[in-house]
């Protein structure tokens, strides 16, 4: 089946301006703030342990489906492959991490996919899914491959996977009401109002809990509102340290885009995706980010809505 792709320019200040943006947003939120411009460390080493050393080399994001195709029913065809998605987004030997659901027809059941992967000719899988055991607790697993699957929707940094120049974001006791990300995305959308701004990367929740929800099985019943589909999640308070693999737009100029989009995991079998932090007092952030010079919509749904966006 032919994929519509739209490529999008997303507006691309200078790293210091977006720091200083992000900074602004945080200082809102969280009581202790410092973002810097820094050389990228080495992210394949703890506490990261991502599938490349970098997140820069023409970075990019990919919305691909959307939440349309899991709620009211879920579409069970929609399945896409990574290998595919690199070529369409113009870098087929490239990184990508980020947030999606995972491969139901692989893991044997619905679940939320931690993409974490290096393409090209020597390919690295660090990928995890996250499903609902038996027993109605979190299943942590690995995924394999290439190839490497996923369904109904993903939102991804994509790039060369090589060191450079990023955004260093630490945050720590917070003091309002939004999330780390949001704080960083309305910081984002005050400083450059309708000029989207794009970001990806990863962050460690280093102290602290957050709630995070994982996918049960499918509902056989639709699910037409957001209270329906809070009801069926699943919903848990897990612990720190969580690897949290992000994506966020400061504005949606009408491409239909989740704006903001987290998965977490971790070495004591716990991940999902991530809501905010529920210990605000001990909570500490501490991310590495890279702004996005464009946008891939891919295989957006025809008919949309906003359940589920959160």
């Amino acid at each position: 089946m032919v994929q519509k792709v739209d490529k999008r320019s997303l507006h691309r200040p200078s790293l210091e301006e977006v720091a200083k943006a992000l900074s602004d947003g945080l200082q809102s939120n969280f009581e202790h703030v410092q973002v810097d411009v820094v050389d990228c460390p080495d992210l394949r080493q703890k506490p990261f342990m991502l599938a490349s050393e970098g997140i820069c080399g023409q970075p990019r994001l990919a919305d691909i489906g959307g939440v349309p195709y899991l709620v009211p029913i879920v579409q069970t065809d929609k399945i896409y492959d990574l290998e595919k998605v690199m070529k369409q987004t113009d870098v087929p030997d490239g990184f990508a991490i980020g947030a999606g659901a995972g491969p139901y027809h692989t893991v044997g059941i619905n679940c939320e996919m931690m993409l974490n992967m290096k393409c090209g000719q020597n390919p690295e899988n660090k990928s995890h899914y996250a499903k609902i055991g038996e027993d109605g607790s979190c299943v942590l697993g690995k995924l394999s491959g290439p190839p490497c699957e996923f369904c109904l929707m993903g939102n991804f940094l994509i790039s060369e996977g090589k060191q450079g120049k990023v955004i260093k974001v630490s945050a720590k006791k917070r003091t309002g009401q939004e999330n780390f990300v949001t704080a960083m995305r309305n910081g984002l959308k005050a400083k450059y109002g309708t000029e989207p701004v794009g970001m990806g990367g990863a962050f460690l929740l280093a102290q602290g809990k957050a709630k995070l929800h994982i996918m049960p099985k499918f509902s056989t019943a639709p699910l037409l509102t957001e209270a329906a589909m809070n009801q069926w999640l699943k919903f848990f308070e897990m612990s720190a340290p969580l690897v949290c693999l992000s994506t966020f737009v400061s504005h949606d100029p009408g491409w239909d885009l989740r704006i903001e989009h987290t998965h977490c995991f971790s070495d004591h079998k716990q991940g999902g995706h991530y809501h905010y932090d529920t210990t605000p007092d001990e909570v500490e952030y501490l991310g590495y980010f890279s702004v996005a010079e464009w946008l891939y919509r891919i295989d957006a749904p025809a008919s949309t809505h906003k359940i589920g966006r959160d």
